[in-house]
């Protein structure tokens, strides 16, 4: 699970890379803020105002949990994947759009932290979902990655055997 949690938060930075890209692609009238952002927005308008929180500390805010729930995430699919056998990365893009469409249409709007995709323009859904396949089949390269060559902690320092 702990090498999975590496590859789910490594795999997260070629997707928040895609996704700030590809946000900059959107007409202008769809370029407001991405859903980690309103996400952590919304659950945080729940404790405090975001104002008080700040724009910095808001964005290191939704970095940090973004980051963390790729890390969630990627020690779950370390849990399944050896049971599936397809390639890795087919099967870690497969289980990027099962996050999405767990997370977009079940479990956030659940909560009522943020409107079912199905709300939101089909651009910013595209984007979303192809940020997922990204972010999935990065997990699904860093977990066999990981596989083969896990981890260890070598007196101070951390090597990869």
């Amino acid at each position: 699970m702990l090498q999975g949690a590496g590859a789910g938060l490594l795999a997260t930075l070629p997707m928040t890379i895609f996704m700030l890209m590809a946000w900059k692609r959107l007409p202008e009238r769809e370029q407001y803020p991405l859903p980690p952002r309103l996400i952590t927005r919304n659950v945080v308008q729940r404790v405090e105002s975001p104002q008080e929180l700040g724009d910095q500390k808001l964005t290191a805010l939704t970095l940090l949990l973004h980051f963390l729930y790729g890390a969630l995430t990627g020690s779950l699919y370390a849990t399944l994947e050896q049971w599936i056998p397809l390639n890795p990365s087919l099967k870690g893009s497969l289980y990027g759009v099962s996050v999405w469409a767990g997370s977009y249409l079940g479990w956030i709007p659940a909560f009522g932290i943020l409107s079912p995709a199905t709300k939101h323009p089909w651009r910013r859904n595209v984007l979303m979902i192809a940020a997922h396949l990204v972010w999935g089949t990065a997990l699904g390269v860093f977990t066999r990655l990981l596989d083969t060559h896990p981890l260890t902690v070598n007196q101070k320092y951390i090597d990869i055997e």
